[in-house]
Formats: structure tokens, C-alpha cells, sequence
């Protein structure tokens, strides 16, 4: 059976979880879940609602969705100002993956995707780099070789940006992409890319972070994954993830450990993502995770 997924944020008020409930019980819906949370510093309402439909006979088109839509917009956006999104719940999203020379996040998501473990579609792989050109062909997906220079970096995000749109993608992917983003760049796809680095920094900025963990004796690494915003590493945080380390450890092995522990984090923000459960709430995200 089809399930459809509803997310509404708004300002908060009396009524808002009954009017959505009221609407969805009138029309046939089952609810399967639901969450919802009020944040008292702003004032922001955020609700994600999974759902069916009771009777199990239709079949889900676009006329049916066209008309839904229509039906909630006079039944409930009418009375509240919000904003909403009604989508199929089993529905593969379309993503971009941006990657540079480093292929454990990339193949991660190529494996989790084939296995139906992340729900998305990869429609290409870019790259600044011919690097990974073989192993991504070899997965079928088509792979974009757009070399970088400083002269040139305008240009490639303009490809970038016309392959996003061309290809239908709603989601970019940085996948270990060592390559800043302009400020034009990341403002026309607000909300609509997610990066991953390890959890140094600020600690070890620049270059080979994992041997100045190293030098310094840290004792655990890590990984965080963030919406992408003009301000370098400093979105939104999606997810975090660490692992205790210890003195007898080379900077090679922490690489290592790293590598696995990046492609983990990278690939639950995205499943996250994509099945609809992250509202950024101006600069931390509310995540309904199961």
C-alpha cells in the first residue's frame, strides 16, 4: 500500500495538529505516524505526518496528487499560513553527487542505493577529477568530469547548477568535494545540498587534519554532516557521529577509521533527508528520526 508523507512548519497556534488530522480522517487517511514539536525560542511549529490511504483500491497519479494538493491548500493552508509539502513516501529522490579524489563516500552511497538501504536515484557524479571515472561508470551512473580553475570556477558551477536542473535532481551531495563554494552558489541551493568533514574543526583546519590529531594525541575523531551555506562549514548540523581512538594509532590508521566513520554519517543524513524527516529551523535543524 502507498503511504504519503505531509510536512507543515509554521508560527504556532491552537488547532494546527487538529486541522491537519480533521482533514486527513475526512478524506479517507489512515495515519501510520506522526510527529510533531513546538520550539519555544521561536515560536516555529514543525509536524511530519506518514499516511495511507484506508481503502487500498486507488492508485496514486498525478490527477490524484494534483487534487490533493488543491484540497489541502483550501482545507488547511487557507486557515494557516505555512509551509507545506505533501510527497510519495516511497519515492527514490533524485540526487547530484559532487566528489573529488577520495571514492569511500561515493561508493558508500552507490552501494546503499543499489541495496535500497538510502532512497535515491544518483543521476551523475561530478568531479574536478578523472580520478573515480572507471568506478563509477562501472556502477552505470554517468560520471561528469568539470575541471576547476580559479578562472574558471564561475563556469563550473554553472554546469553543475544546469545538470542539477536538467537532470530533475532535488539534492546535491558532497562527497568528499575539497572545492569552496561560492556564495551565489550555495544561496540557489538552500536547504538542497548536504556536505560531510570530520569533526576537527575548528580545532585542525587546513590541511591533513587527521595528522595534526595525531601530533596533538586526540582521543576520538569524528564526522559531521551539514546543510551547505555561504558561510564555510557553518550550516546547519544534520548528524554527528564519533569513535574513541588511542596513542598507538598512525595517522593512517585514524584516515582509516575516519573514512568509515564519514561514510556512515554521510549516508544517514541523506536517508534522513530524503525520507522528509529534517525542517531546518534557521541556523540547527529539528530531525523526527525514527
Amino acid at each position: 500500500m502507498d503511504s504519503l508523507i505531509l510536512t507543515v512548519s509554521c508560527k504556532d497556534r491552537p488547532g494546527i495538529i487538529s486541522l491537519v488530522t480533521k482533514f486527513l480522517s475526512e478524506n479517507g487517511f489512515n495515519i501510520t505516524e506522526s510527529d510533531q514539536f513546538n520550539d519555544k525560542e521561536t515560536g516555529n511549529f514543525f509536524m511530519r505526518t506518514e499516511f495511507h490511504q484506508i481503502e487500498n483500491n486507488y492508485q496514486i497519479s498525478k490527477e490524484f496528487m494534483k487534487k490533493l494538493n488543491m484540497k489541502f491548500k483550501e482545507s488547511v493552508e487557507s486557515k494557516l499560513n505555512m509551509k507545506w509539502d505533501i510527497d510519495l513516501a516511497n519515492k527514490n529522490c533524485p540526487v547530484l553527487i559532487l566528489v573529488s579524489k577520495e571514492d569511500h563516500c561515493v561508493n558508500n552511497l552507490i552501494y546503499k542505493s543499489k541495496n535500497f538501504n538510502v532512497p535515491i536515484d544518483i543521476k551523475g557524479v561530478v568531479s574536478n577529477h578523472k580520478n573515480l571515472e572507471k568506478s563509477v561508470g562501472k556502477a552505470g551512473i554517468p560520471f561528469h568530469y568539470f575541471p576547476l580553475t580559479t578562472k574558471l570556477k564561475a563556469a563550473q558551477e554553472n554546469k553543475i547548477l544546469n545538470l542539477f536542473n536538467s537532470t530533475g535532481s532535488e539534492l546535491i551531495i558532497l562527497a568528499r568535494y575539497m572545492q569552496i563554494l561560492s556564495e551565489e552558489f550555495c544561496e540557489k541551493l538552500t536547504g538542497k545540498a548536504i556536505n560531510i568533514h570530520h569533526s576537527f574543526l575548528p580545532g585542525f583546519k587546513g590541511a591533513k587534519p587527521y595528522h595534526q590529531a595525531h601530533k596533538r594525541g586526540v582521543k576520538i575523531i569524528g564526522a559531521t554532516s551539514h546543510y551547505v551555506t555561504k558561510e564555510l562549514d557553518e550550516g546547519p548540523i544534520i548528524e554527528q557521529e564519533i569513535i574513541r581512538v588511542n596513542h598507538s594509532m598512525t595517522p593512517e590508521i585514524l584516515m582509516e577509521m575516519g573514512k568509515d566513520i564519514e561514510s556512515m554519517v554521510l549516508s544517514k543524513s541523506v536517508k534522513l533527508h530524503c525520507e522528509k524527516r529534517i525542517f531546518i529551523n534557521d541556523k540547527k535543524t529539528i530531525i523526527f528520526n525514527r
